[in-house]
């Protein structure tokens, strides 16, 4: 029986590449989405992709949204947290709203979306866990202390799960991704782009979704089995973590 996997933001950008991707390598996928409800629908016509709106910042939206995947696809056996937002500023000029937003929707949501599987997959003693953090995770960036934050904090969160479930047959991995080809990178003004961005990229492009979508497709994968608690950084050379 094709195992389930839930993407959290996963019916736009890296997410949607990572759902279709994941459906293509055979598991029953659930996309979530926080409020672009157009641009779901269309996902779900041309993808026949399930998709749930919740707001992955609220636990008790959490609980309910898995609650009814599970109902209609059976056990989350497979979960990619990738669901995230920005809202750069400068610390001297953040908005107490602005950090909170940030530190809720990226790092509270893989509490709040883990929490509500991991008592499942230690009972059927097997899940997969790949959590979607970032390379200014890593590195820092100016104007990003709350998204910084938030992507170190995942790293954090994925160690530390990683050795609590290593005997109940989960693992928990994260992947750091560069600037990769997504709407957001390319609203980017061009010059910009060429003269600040690609110059710091050893391999003189940007990434494609689909190339970590594959990241995350192995990750989840029975081949992986000896991989936890790593991160895997998928940046064309930027940052050697």
């Amino acid at each position: 029986m094709a195992r389930v996997a839930l993407v959290t933001g996963g019916t736009r950008g890296i997410g949607a590449a990572i759902s279709k991707s994941l459906k293509a390598a055979g598991y029953k996928v659930a996309a979530t989405y926080a409020g672009n409800d157009d641009a779901a629908s269309k996902f779900k016509a041309e993808t026949g992709i399930n998709v749930y709106k919740w707001d992955v910042a609220s636990f008790e939206a959490c609980a309910a949204g898995i609650k009814q995947v599970e109902a209609e696809l059976g056990p989350i056996e497979v979960l990619i947290n990738n669901a995230g937002i920005t809202k750069d500023a400068t610390l001297h000029r953040m908005k107490p709203e602005q950090w909170t937003a940030v530190i809720n929707t990226n790092l509270g949501s893989l509490f709040n979306m883990c929490r509500n599987v991991i008592e499942g997959m230690r009972e059927r003693k097997f899940g997969r866990i790949v959590n979607v953090s970032s390379i200014n995770g890593q590195k820092g960036q100016l104007g990003q202390t709350n998204y910084s934050a938030a992507k170190a904090g995942e790293l954090g969160f994925t160690k530390a799960l990683a050795q609590e479930s290593a005997r109940s047959g989960i693992t928990v991995n994260a992947i750091c991704p560069g600037y990769i080809n997504t709407e957001m990178v390319q609203a980017v003004p061009k010059d910009v782009l060429e003269k600040n961005i690609l110059p710091l990229i050893p391999i003189g492009r940007l990434g494609e979704p689909e190339e970590i979508a594959r990241c995350v497709v192995f990750l989840a994968s029975d081949d992986a089995g000896l991989i936890t608690g790593s991160t895997l950084s998928a940046n064309g050379g930027q940052y050697f973590a």
